[in-house]
């Protein structure tokens, strides 16, 4: 499948890094699987992964820190 935004690159399996944002807190979680384009390095989550991520931002938002950093575990 070609890359939604740069329309050239192929989409490969590998872990990114991703950061949500929600008023003045912000979640990283670290090592979540996705497919990676080879050329831009925009990536797509499935269904599952995007499903755990949020869970995971909504625990760290409800703890009420400023900025967490986790690591992703499915």
């Amino acid at each position: 499948m070609n890359c939604l935004i740069c329309k050239e690159g192929l989409y490969e399996i590998g872990v990114v890094t991703v950061m949500l944002s929600r008023g003045e807190a912000s979640v990283i979680i670290k090592g979540v699987p996705a497919r990676v384009c080879d050329l831009c390095g925009e990536y797509i989550l499935d269904d599952e992964t995007t499903k755990a991520v949020l869970v995971m931002a909504n625990a760290a938002f409800a703890s009420g820190a400023e900025v967490e950093i986790r690591r992703f575990a499915a």
